[in-house]
C-alpha cells in the first residue's frame, strides 16, 4: 500500500470515521478503487505523481465516469493533501458522508 493510502487508511478502518465501513481496494466491474464505503456507495482514490499526464488523467476521468454511471459517488484527493491536510481530508469525507445521509 503507497504510503498515502496507508495514512488515509489508518482513519478509515476499523469504522473509525462516523462509523462507517471502508473497504480498500474495492473492484467496481473491472476498475479498482483505493476505498469504498457500501452504506454511502462512496469511493475514494487517492492521486499521486503517476496520475499526471495526459493519458493517465484521461483513464482516470473515463474510470471515474464509469462508477459515477454505476450510482457511485467519488471523492479524490492528492497524496500532497493527505500528507499536508490529513485533517481537511478527512472533514471533506465527513462532510460528503452527511450529506448523502441527508444530515445537514
Amino acid at each position: 500500500m503507497p504510503p498515502a493510502e496507508l495514512d488515509l487508511w489508518q482513519h478509515l478502518k476499523l469504522r473509525s470515521l462516523c462509523g462507517l465501513k471502508f473497504r480498500r481496494q474495492y473492484g467496481i466491474g473491472p476498475f479498482v478503487v483505493d476505498f469504498f464505503c457500501a452504506e454511502l456507495s462512496l469511493a475514494i482514490e487517492l492521486d499521486g505523481d503517476s496520475h499526471f499526464g495526459r493519458e493517465v488523467e484521461d483513464y482516470d476521468r473515463r474510470r471515474q465516469d464509469f462508477i459515477e454511471r454505476k450510482g457511485i459517488n467519488f471523492l479524490r484527493f492528492l497524496n500532497s493533501q493527505v500528507f499536508e491536510n490529513i485533517g481537511g481530508v478527512l472533514e471533506t469525507i465527513r462532510h460528503k458522508a452527511k450529506e448523502l445521509k441527508g444530515e445537514s
